[in-house]
């Protein structure tokens, strides 16, 4: 029997990952699911080690780096993400393997199989890889799925995020726009802070595609960008001072 743990903070996906888990391997049993750093951290210094951990690299209050720091874990773990490519590259050489969402049955398979295979090897320490990726751990590239069709966006190339009828598009330095699967609550957590901010509930947008900047009404600021937004973008009366902070490097 494999005892697994997930730490997913999407409801539904760490459903259908435990659902495949059980089909492929009936005789697993998941211990928990866990959607946040602080909820992982306490369970794993409390609880005895699982056989194999499932982790989202992106998790609802941060990185799963960040739970590398307070425990030291050493169990197999299976990572799993949407988007982060860098991690992606560096942990395919250590860990056990990586799942990129949408999670396919034969590709989870596989990755079991080579846990099962690697049971017996010399374990990796998470913790130590964990940190030296940590400060590298922002999201690089987007894979943006339209039809059939993949595409792939680096991070540099967006100028700015934005939601319309709950969903969320990416805005590219050239004005193409572009379906993305996460919120801009998730957006605020893999984007580098340095070069992307929120300004108000509709919008994220980059350093570089700030075009020209007035004083609005209510100690607000008004952003003109370029490429241009299709409507005013407006940094809202409870973001400015930080606004201004991020804008000379001080946020």
């Amino acid at each position: 029997m494999i005892k697994v743990l997930i730490i997913e903070d999407e409801e539904a996906a760490a459903r259908r990952l435990e659902k495949l888990v059980i089909k492929i391997e009936p005789e697993a049993k998941v211990l928990a699911k866990i959607d946040s750093v602080e909820a992982a951290i306490a369970w794993l210094e409390e609880k005895p080690a699982p056989d194999l951990i499932f982790m989202d690299i992106h998790l609802a209050d941060g990185s799963s780096f960040e739970i590398f720091e307070h425990v030291h874990i050493v169990c197999p773990v299976i990572f799993t993400t949407a988007y982060d490519q860098y991690a992606i590259q560096a942990f395919r050489v250590s860990a056990v393997d990586y799942l990129l969402k949408p999670i396919k049955r034969e590709e989870l398979q596989a990755a079991i199989q080579k846990y099962q295979q690697r049971a017996q090897s010399s374990l990796v320490d998470y913790s130590r890889l964990a940190k030296s990726l940590q400060s590298d751990a922002h999201t690089r590239r987007f894979l943006i799925k339209i039809g059939q069709h993949i595409r792939m966006v680096d991070v540099s190339e967006a100028a700015y995020f934005y939601t319309e009828n709950k969903i969320t598009f990416l805005v590219d330095k050239e004005g193409k726009r572009y379906p993305l699967d996460y919120s801009l609550e998730k957006l605020e957590e893999i984007l580098d802070a340095r070069q992307f901010f929120r300004v108000n509930r509709q919008m994220i947008i980059a350093l570089h595609a700030i075009e020209e900047m007035f004083a609005y009404s209510k100690s607000r600021v008004k952003v003109v960008l370029n490429p241009p937004a299709d409507t005013e973008v407006i940094v809202s009366t409870e973001r400015s001072p930080h606004f201004k902070k991020w804008l000379v490097g001080e946020e």
